[in-house]
Formats: structure tokens, sequence, C-alpha cells
């Protein structure tokens, strides 16, 4: 797993590592579904129909923060409205935008235990982490030592 829940006094964050920023999308968005899943949700999720699609979201002026946020509340849209969960993608970033082919499943057929009404700019961070850098943990999430990247997200439940 390369990212961990972040403790919060009301809602519910994660902090994500990876080698590079689209991975950190993928882990993001991991780290979004799985903390809505319930146990038996995560579960049985392996046994559901999969289907393929492409989604992009737009990365305004280039801004990976606010570009991870409106990824984001598109997986969300997706998952509450279009009925499309997702469970594994594959990102690539270019020219303003991040493209993602992603593997989703029936929402209906999902148990989630938590609902996220929204993904925050409070505390946001998405940025490089340099060669030897130090990001210290918090509670249970652990030090990371760069070269990579990290991102930190709360999220509204």
């Amino acid at each position: 797993m390369s990212w961990w829940i972040l403790p919060t006094t009301a809602d519910i964050g994660f902090r994500a590592f990876a080698e590079t920023p689209e991975e950190v999308f993928r882990q993001s968005s991991l780290a979004l579904q799985g903390i809505q899943l319930s146990e038996h949700g995560e579960a049985v999720l392996e046994g559901h129909l999969r289907n393929v699609s492409e989604w992009s979201s737009e990365l305004p002026n280039g801004d990976l923060e606010r570009g991870l946020v409106r990824w984001l509340e598109e997986v969300l849209f997706q998952g509450s409205v279009e009925n499309k969960w997702l469970v594994e993608m594959q990102a690539v970033i270019e020219e303003g935008a991040v493209s993602c082919q992603v593997l989703w499943v029936n929402s209906e057929d999902v148990e989630l235990e938590v609902e996220v009404k929204a993904v925050t700019l409070h505390n946001l961070i998405f940025r490089q982490v340099g060669n030897h850098e130090v990001v210290d943990g918090v509670d249970s999430v652990p030090s990371f030592e760069g070269p990579g990247w990290m991102a930190q997200v709360i999220l509204d439940i």
C-alpha cells in the first residue's frame, strides 16, 4: 500500500506516496475508494464484473493540487451519479489534463461504510519530494524519504 489514512479531528484524510505524479493520482483514487468501502465490500470487490472506460479531468494551469481535487471529484461523481465505482486505473498527465484508463464495477454492487461528500482544499498538498528529503510521518502515516511525489487530501464525510 502506498496510501495511509491521515487522522483529522472531524473528517478523514489520506497521504499517498509514489515515484511519479501519475502514480500519486492512482494511489489517491484508490485511497478515496478504499476509505469508503466496508470490510465486506472490500472482501467481495474482486468478484464483481469489471468494465473499462477512459475518464479525464483538467489540470487548471497545470496545477497538480487543483487537478487532483478535480480528478477525485470526478471519481466521486462517477461512483455516485453514473454508478461506476473505480477499482483500478492508469493515469497519463499531458497537455493540461489527466487522462485515465479506468476499471470500474457497478456502484450498486459495492457495499460502503463511509460516504465521502466532497474533496476539500484544506491542508491539500501535491508536491515533489527531493532526493533524501524526508516528509515526517503523522500518527499511523510513516515518514517518506524522496525522491518521489506525495499528496495529502482531506475528505468531507
